[in-house]
C-alpha cells in the first residue's frame, strides 16, 4: 500500500499510479488530513488494503500529479535523525562505531515533498539520502522483535545539511544546520513494509543532474530499523506519525576531495528500491 498527500489531502496511490481520495472513498470514516491515518493506523491500514484489493465502490481513481504532492507525513510530533549509521560513512567521517546511535532532531518546519524547490541559504549545503521510517503504532520500550510491527511505512528522504554552521562551533549544530526551510524533503509517498522486496536490504542512492553521488544498500546500516526503534523507544515514547531518518551512506559532499556542495539550478534525485524517486531542485 502506498499513501500520499495530494494538495494536502490523504490519498491512496494505486498500482497504475492514480490517486484515490481517502475521505471520499471511506465516506467520511477517515478524514482528508494525512495525519489522520495515524490516529488508528491498524484500522486505517486494514480498510485501505481492502479498498485497494477489492476495488470497493467509492471515490474514482484520478491521475496523480506528483508536482502537487506534499510530504506524506506533513506534521510529525517528533523527527529523529541518526548520524554515521553506515559503516563506510562512519569510516570516511572518522567516527568509530559507538555504543549508542548518534541521534539528533530535525524540525518539522523543514519538511517538503516531492518536486520541491529549495532555496539554498548562505554556506555549503550537502546531500544525505536516507531511508525514512514513519511510526504507525507508538510505544515505549518496544522490543526489537516487535519493531517492524510498529512501522506504518517508509519513504525516501534527504537530510540536507549546511556544513558551515554545523561545524563552526566547539560542538556541532546538527539540528539547526539541518532544519532550514526545505531541508527535509520526503516522498513521494509512504510505502508499507509488506510492499518492499526485502525490508532489511534495499538499494539506496542519489544523483545530482544524473551523476551518482551515493550508492549503497540499507543492509549496510550499523543499526538497522528494528534496532533503531528498540534503542530510541528505550529512552523516549514514540508516537504515531513520528519520523526516523535512519542515516546516510558514504558519498556526501564534504568528504570528497575537493569538497563538493549543492548549487543553484541543480536537481537532486534520491532513490530507494521498492519506494521510488524523490526529486529536489535548488535555487
Amino acid at each position: 500500500m502506498r499513501i500520499a498527500a495530494l494538495d494536502g489531502r490523504l490519498v491512496l496511490v494505486t498500482e497504475d499510479g492514480r490517486a484515490v481520495d481517502v475521505a471520499e472513498a471511506s465516506r467520511g470514516r477517515f478524514g482528508p488530513d494525512p495525519m489522520g491515518a495515524f490516529a488508528d493506523w491498524r484500522a486505517f491500514a486494514s480498510w485501505a488494503s481492502e479498498r485497494l484489493a477489492d476495488d470497493a465502490p467509492g471515490a474514482r481513481a484520478l491521475p496523480l500529479d506528483r508536482a502537487r504532492l506534499g510530504p506524506p507525513v506533513p506534521r510529525p510530533a517528533q523527527i529523529f535523525a541518526i548520524g554515521v549509521n553506515y559503516r563506510e560513512h562512519a569510516d570516511e567521517a572518522g567516527y568509530p562505531p559507538d555504543s549508542l546511535p548518534v541521534t539528533f532532531t530535525k524540525f518539522p518546519s523543514s519538511l517538503v515533498g516531492d518536486q520541491a524547490t529549495v532555496t539554498l541559504p548562505p554556506g555549503n549545503v550537502d546531500w544525505e539520502v536516507e531511508l525514512v521510517v514513519a511510526i504507525g503504532v507508538g510505544g515505549h520500550a518496544i522490543a526489537r522483535e516487535d519493531s517492524w510491527g510498529h512501522v506504518a511505512g517508509v519513504t525516501v528522504g534527504q537530510d540536507l545539511s549546511e556544513r558551515v554552521a554545523q561545524l563552526a562551533g566547539t560542538m556541532p549544530q546538527f539540528g539547526l544546520a539541518k532544519s532550514h526551510p526545505g531541508f527535509s524533503p520526503t516522498g513521494p509517498w509512504l510505502v508499507t513494509p509488506d510492499e518492499l522486496p526485502d525490508r532489511d536490504d534495499l538499494a539506496i542512492s542519489c544523483a545530482i543532474d544524473g551523476e551518482t553521488m551515493q550508492d549503497s544498500r540499507t543492509s549496510q546500516m550499523i543499526y538497522d530499523v528494528p534496532e533503531l526503534i528498540a534503542r530510541l523507544s528505550a529512552v523516549v515514547t514514540l508516537m504515531p506519525g513520528d519520523l526516523i531518518f535512519t542515516g546516510t551512506p558514504a558519498g556526501i559532499g564534504n568528504r570528497r576531495t575537493p569538497p563538493r556542495f549543492l548549487r543553484a539550478g541543480e536537481v537532486l534525485t534520491s532513490s530507494i528500491e521498492g519506494v521510488g524517486e524523490l526529486v529536489t531542485r535548488f535555487a
